[in-house]
């Protein structure tokens, strides 16, 4: 235990430091608060220590609670793998990041957190990825690690972190633990009395072990004592804020309170007068979480794989002259305070960013390191190789909605033997019927650790959905938590990275209801997971649901999310086409170079979302042109290309494709060279576009991109009439490209019940609509 309390003790110094530095001996360029979390990161610090030191294996993953981010820095520096000169520069541009990032932090991140809550509920779903990928026959022999949650107690005021524990519950999860920072104090004060019991009472619900880590080796020794059983009560009857303050004002404060409370009983005044100040002091703050002793003693008692909740108690700024304080959450020590700390810490003046410094036998604790479990297979960043994407294409019917298209792409996958087949894992929230996967999931099967056979099979009842659950199974079914969807998203997005072994998920999603799980999107996106995500069916073309079903703004969410590539097609074609593509984007990870052609950074690859639609239109035939296919996956190509004299373009995205094309039909009686362009993604229209425009202002005069290829022909008097079942702005901005007038129509206020027709006409986004749009613009014959 000796090694590691001078582990504790480095890391306590090493991280309020790097802040310290930050605010207070940097130059500050912006004359704001660096800030950094001290007192969050020192009630962390015994359990960060213990986990990381003692506890830990090589195939654990953990997220690590945000606001502790500089006490996980600390110790990937001690340890090598992260460099001075990122720490001098913490909160700066390419140094160490505010909260644990895996994509702009250099050292070993597991899981990025930051929006509290998420980093603690991705780890029920990476260990279910975990046992879904140990199940199949190519993942056989997988070690299965502690998917570990370093969570702050005002974390689980967050929503999704119970929508997880239910669907952990679900699925017998296993191997995870959540370790609670149950300090008591959150941003804007202390937290209520007694939530302890809650929390042991929801965990217990959900078939979780909870282990309650109260006391240190300190008090458990003083409890032994003739008088401690007094004390014990009166610790365990005492308020938070009280507790925090008497923290705060030290050990003459705790004598003199304990004194007046527990009066002259003997034995207990006698433990008390043994003490000095000091030694009260350390007593009393020596909470079970605080305490690096017990904190290893109490991982190492967990024989089993049960899910279980560790609930630490500590003092926020434990160690420090901040500690109890009820301000110390945005807190940070001033000058004076921590020249004196750093004086009680032994840190000479210089030696500040010394790994060793202040540690007596140095050869001794580098023994030590170098035995460490966790660190010694050093990074844990793993990889897989690329699959193969199969031809992807079937018959297409006469008419057919791109949902429709969609799940018989998925279904001639599911007959087939690929590679890129058994990999595929389908989830969805509790929609799987509804958004057309029930065929794949028919012939593929559910997951679950243990088999489950479908009563209605065995007693012989009809029923188009055979939902038989066996461990072989590649759909994951969740209950109608949107959060959940993405976070498991994003932790079999990650399997490549996490496990060694690649999947590809592909979640589908009522598409109004992708705005209930941005957060955990983003999440996803940030760490930069891979994975399909349908919104299907999308738009006021989901007309008998009224407007709570209609998507209005989801394209341009779709257009602002940074690491997915959304795409919108009309024609099962173009669907084929742009799901061909999207496989293998899945799998990218190069280093980014822009397309000259596109401008966009294909090779890194990302995520893709579809916005699909229950709508079955006509389809345009077979069609095996390169420009179609190419233009349909760089984000629109001529349906109509128009003529040298053109008037009118009409640019339309996704199901509204049949008023375009009939609109074109009407105008062209009376208007020269009308065009017609298809969009599938405006989204990658407007990246490559931004991005060519950059890449001109430094200097390529030659970079042009896939959209102003398109329209650099058209004469300048052209008029753009842009439409879209969604929010007219998605497609507002193509007459900047090259200055052309532009319409823009399409859906800004919420939808209501109707048929199809009815709703376009409401919201003047069908044909007769746009026929009267063009000509109150344009001119016509001459």
């Amino acid at each position: 235990m000796t090694h590691l309390k001078t582990l504790e003790q480095r890391l306590l110094w090493l991280s309020h430091w790097m802040i310290h530095h930050a605010n207070h001996v940097r130059p500050k360029v912006d004359g704001i608060k660096i800030g950094g979390h001290q007192a969050s990161s020192a009630s962390m610090v015994s359990i960060l220590t213990a986990l990381y030191f003692s506890a830990l294996r090589p195939e654990d993953r953990v997220a690590v609670k945000p606001h502790a981010s500089p006490v996980f820095h600390a110790i990937q520096y001690l340890m090598g793998q992260q460099t001075r000169a990122k720490m001098e520069n913490f909160r700066g541009l390419h140094g160490v990041q505010s909260y644990p990032s895996r994509t702009k932090d250099s050292d070993d991140v597991d899981f990025s957190t930051g929006s509290v809550g998420l980093g603690v509920a991705i780890t029920a779903f990476a260990s279910l990825v975990q046992d879904y990928i140990a199940a199949k026959r190519w993942g056989a022999g997988l070690p299965l690690g502690r998917m570990v949650a370093l969570v702050g107690d005002a974390e689980l005021d967050e929503g999704n972190v119970y929508e997880a524990l239910q669907e952990g519950w679900k699925n017998d999860l296993r191997n995870c633990w959540w370790i609670i920072d149950y300090n008591r104090q959150s941003l804007d004060g202390i937290v209520r009395e007694g939530l302890f019991g809650r929390i042991e009472k929801i965990f217990g619900a959900f078939g979780w072990e909870v282990i309650r880590v109260k006391y240190g080796a300190l008090q458990r020794a003083a409890f032994a004592e003739p008088g401690g059983s007094a004390l014990r009560d009166w610790i365990d009857h005492c308020p938070n804020q009280d507790y925090a303050a008497l923290t705060f004002m030290g050990g003459a404060t705790w004598r003199k309170r304990l004194t007046d409370d527990l009066g002259d009983q003997g034995e207990v005044s006698a433990l008390i007068e043994r003490r000095s100040d000091a030694e009260l002091a350390a007593l009393m703050e020596n909470l079970g979480g605080n305490c690096v002793e017990t904190m290893a003693e109490v991982f190492a008692s967990v024989d089993h794989d049960r899910p279980t909740c560790f609930l630490a108690y500590t003092i926020k700024g434990w160690g420090t002259p901040i500690a109890g304080h009820k301000d110390n959450h945005g807190g940070l020590m001033n000058p004076t305070q921590f020249a004196a700390w750093q004086k009680h810490m032994g840190v000479e003046v210089g030696q500040e960013w010394e790994p060793f410094a202040t540690v007596a036998e140095v050869a001794e604790l580098k023994a030590f390191l170098a035995e460490v479990p966790f660190f010694a297979k050093g990074p844990r960043r793993l990889h897989d190789a690329r699959l193969a994407v199969p031809q992807i294409g079937f018959d297409t019917e006469r008419e057919i909605s791109t949902q429709g298209a969609f799940g018989k792409i998925l279904d001639d996958l599911s007959k087939g033997d690929s590679a890129l087949a058994a990999r595929i894992l389908t989830t969805s929230p509790d929609v799987t019927g509804t958004t057309n996967l029930g065929p794949w999931v028919n012939r593929r099967k559910l997951f679950a650790r243990k088999p489950q056979a479908d009563a209605f099979i065995e007693h012989r009842i009809p029923s188009t959905a055979k939902w038989e659950f066996t461990p072989e199974g590649q759909h994951v079914e969740l209950g109608i938590a949107e959060m959940n969807l993405f976070l498991l998203l994003a932790a079999a997005g990650l399997s490549h990275s996490l496990f060694g072994k690649r999947l590809i998920p592909i979640g589908t999603v009522y598409d109004p209801f992708v705005c209930r799980g941005l957060d955990a999107l983003n999440y996803a996106c940030y760490q930069d997971a891979r994975f399909m995500i349908v919104g299907t069916p999308s738009g006021v073309t989901l007309a008998p649901e009224g407007g709570a079903h209609q998507s209005i703004g989801t394209p341009l969410i779709g257009m602002a999310q940074d690491g997915l590539a959304a795409f919108e097609p009309a024609f099962a074609d173009e669907l084929a086409v742009i799901m061909g593509w999207a496989f293998d984007y899945l799998q990218r990870d190069g280093e980014g170079d822009p397309d000259e052609r596109t401008w966009l950074r294909d090779e890194t690859g990302g995520s893709v979302y579809l916005r699909l639609t229950t709508n079955p239109i006509e389809q345009p035939g077979k069609r095996q042109d390169d420009a179609f296919r190419q233009g349909a996956i760089d984000g629109a190509y001529w349906l109509r290309p128009p003529g040298p004299n053109c008037e009118v373009v009409i640019a339309y995205q996704g199901a509204i494709a049949p008023e375009a094309i009939k609109a074109a039909g009407a105008l062209s009686e009376a208007r020269r060279d009308i065009g017609v362009l298809a969009v599938t993604s405006a989204d990658r229209l407007n990246a490559g576009w931004t991005a060519a425009q950059r890449a001109r202002s430094r200097g390529n005069a030659a970079a042009l991109s896939h959209v102003e290829r398109l329209l650099q022909g058209l004469p300048p008097h052209c008029t753009l009439v842009t439409v879209i079942d969604g929010h007219p702005a998605t497609l507002a901005w193509l007459g900047g490209v090259q200055g052309h007038r532009t319409v823009s129509l399409g859906v800004e206020h919420f939808g209501q019940t109707g048929t199809i027709g009815d709703l376009y006409r409401h919201f003047g986004i069908d044909a007769a609509t746009i026929v009267d749009r063009a000509k109150g613009l344009t001119h016509g014959a001459r």
